[in-house]
Order: C-alpha cells, then structure tokens, then sequence
C-alpha cells in the first residue's frame, strides 16, 4: 500500500498571494503569527503580504528570529512567540528555513510532550495535527510548503535532524513567483538545484513507484528548461521553477530522498554551507555513484533534461549523458561541483558516520556505507 499527501489547497501563479486574507478569514483564523526572517523584512518581501492584511484588517504579530539553517533555539523562541501572540495560524513566508521552523512550531503548539525539539527527530508519533501553516515560498527550490518534512539543526551536536510526519503539512501553499523575482542570481542557481535533486532522488529512491515517478519526471523537464532562464531573472524561467520546484516537492515527500541529501544535511551542520549548495555540489557525484542501481531510468532522466536521441543510447552511454546533462545545467548557472576549501580532512570521518546516520539515507537506491560515504566527500575535495 502506498499513501499520498498533498495541501488542501493551493494557489499558482503571479499574483497569487492575494489569495491569502480570504483564506484566513474563511478559515476562521482569528490572528496570525508571521514566520519569517530578517532579510525579507529588510528588503521588503514580507511587506507585500502584510499590505494585504491590514487592508483586510488582519490581525498579525512577526516572529523574524530564524536562521538559514534554522536551530533548535529558533523554534523554542519561535513556540514562545506564538504563545505571546494569542496566534491560531501561522503564515510562513520564507525558503525552507522560515517553513521548517513554522513546522516544528506549530507541532509543538498542538503536541507539548514534544516540547523538546530533538525529540520531532525521525517519525515522531505525534497525535494533533500542527497549527494551521499558510506557506508562501520565497525560493524555488526546498517545496518545503507541499512535503511533510523538515529540517533542524542541532548547534550544540553540530548536527541537522530531519523530521517526518503527516501533521506538519501547510494546509495551504501559495505558490507566487512574484515573491521569488528579487532572489539573487546565486541563490536562484543553488535553491534551483536543490529542486532538481529532489526531483531525481525521488525518481530513483527505494520508495518510488508510479504516481510518484510522474511527478518527478515532470518536474526534471520543467526544471531543466526553466533554471537557466530563472537565474537570469526571465519571467518564463521564474515562473517555471516556481512551478517545478513544487512539483518536485509532490512527489518527494511522499516517497523519501538518498543520500545525496544525507550528505548535503552533514555539509550544512559542520561548514553551515546552503542547504541548496550542498545538494548541488554533491549531485553528479552521487548520481555518477547510484547509477548501477537505477535500471533504465537515467534514460528516462536524459530525455527529461533534453538529451537527445537516447532510445539509440547504451544503457551506459545513457547513465553517462545523464550525469552530463545535469552537470552542465550546474557548471551554466554558476554551481561549482567541489569541496575544495570547503570540507576539512579532519572532519571526513565523523561526517560520513553522521551521513549514513541521516534519515535520508535508507532511500537511497544502492546500498552504502560509511566508506562509500567518505569516498564520495573525498572525490569532490
């Protein structure tokens, strides 16, 4: 049997936001707590859709204390935010730091046993779903408002942990590239393959079966011919990723990532290097890597990045050009595929052991090892 999860309902499209007073005040919501960070603040992200609300008189407080790689304190302070706001609703405006604290808050709120953040690790059987998350996406990349996932990094261990569970999932998306236009050509390039790698780990993890490979395969087409242009700032290309990105996330969250991800998680915790970097860096090595284990599905990845004249292909001609398709869209937006002066020798060990240790992992479509793990982190250094 397999289960498939998705929002109640979501908006696409330019201007899509406008959408949002309606939908808290049809829901009943009575104030809301705005989660955030400090930088869409500054540059006036947030203010598009806090404009909205005082013009349809909606009651908001803004919880801005959150981090790229959001912390364990960022969600205690978030929780108590919350408290202090006699909040109902949460409207997380962000990329996936200001969503995945808007998760691990609201969950809290409706499951105080799990006051203890570490304790939302894993699958944590919580029982109330969380707090009502309204999620607009600032970044195309994380899909983190369609997924069931989040992620929380553990200073003091220096550690991320992923946590999975049913009750976090917005129950609405808004889904407006409009709120992606000011991202920088860097960050778009990065949070765009992030996108990308969801998109195939997802296609090629353990979990993966029919409804989810639709997904998948969708989003690596739009994806593939939308990165480009979106680092560029075009309409079409924003538009785009802003779609792929949460098709992608439709199909991920339902069947599980690899350990490209599990790989990226680590680099995060130790060097704090962007979720969407990691993942990038790592993705023609790890695909190089998993590719014995996929069958004929790098042919189906090939001919969804533009590959032409694959059905002609070897089953090793087609594995290698789609590696090289995907390393090309990373070399032309700027994505440097090494850990040189990133990664310390002295740290290669420890974070093999906490990379095969990541939830992700067990996705992944060929069995590993720590050795295999630190292999891989060496051949990009």
């Amino acid at each position: 049997m397999n289960r498939f999860m998705l929002n109640e309902t979501s908006y696409h499209g330019a201007g899509a936001i406008t959408a949002i007073p309606e939908e808290i005040k049809n829901r009943g919501f009575s104030k809301v707590l705005i989660a955030t960070d400090p930088d869409l603040i500054k540059f006036g992200i947030v203010a598009k859709v806090t404009e909205l609300l005082d013009k349809a008189s909606v009651p908001y407080e803004i919880y801005s204390d959150i981090k790229a790689n959001p912390t364990i304190e960022n969600v205690q302070n978030g929780v108590a935010a919350f408290k202090a706001a006699k909040a109902d609703c949460i409207v997380a405006i962000g990329g996936g730091s200001s969503m995945d604290t808007a998760k691990a808050i609201g969950i809290i709120i409706t499951n105080p046993e799990f006051a203890d953040v570490r304790s939302l690790e894993g699958v944590a059987p919580t029982k109330n779903p969380c707090v009502p998350i309204i999620a607009v996406p600032t970044t195309a990349g994380t899909a983190a408002e369609v997924t069931i996932n989040y992620v929380i990094t553990d200073v003091e261990k220096k550690r991320k942990f992923v946590c999975v569970d049913s009750h976090d999932i917005p129950v609405v998306a808004v889904v407006d590239p409009d709120m992606m236009s000011s991202m920088p050509a860097a960050l778009t390039a990065a949070t765009g393959m992030d996108a990308l790698t969801h998109a195939i780990e997802g296609y090629i993890t353990k979990g993966a079966w029919e409804l989810s490979d639709m997904f998948h395969l969708k989003a690596i087409e739009i994806i593939s011919r939308s990165l480009r242009g979106a680092v560029n700032n075009t309409a079409d290309g924003r538009e785009g990723m802003a779609l792929g990105q949460y098709v992608a996330g439709m199909g991920f969250s339902n069947v599980g990532l690899g350990v490209d991800h599990s790989m990226a998680h680590t680099l995060s915790a130790y060097y704090d290097m962007p979720h969407g970097k990691a993942c990038a860096t790592l993705l023609p090595a790890v695909m190089a890597y998993n590719a014995e284990a996929t069958g004929e599905k790098y042919r189906e990845i090939a001919r969804a990045m533009g590959v032409e004249g694959v059905d002609a292909m070897s089953q090793e001609e087609y594995r290698a050009a789609a590696v090289a398709a995907v390393a090309k869209l990373a070399e032309d937006v700027g994505i440097v595929t090494s850990l040189k002066g990133v990664a310390k020798e002295e740290d290669v060990h420890q974070m093999s052991v906490d990379a095969y240790n990541d939830a992700c992992r067990p996705g992944n479509p060929k069995e590993t090892s720590v050795e295999d793990i630190e292999a891989l982190y060496r051949s990009l250094m």
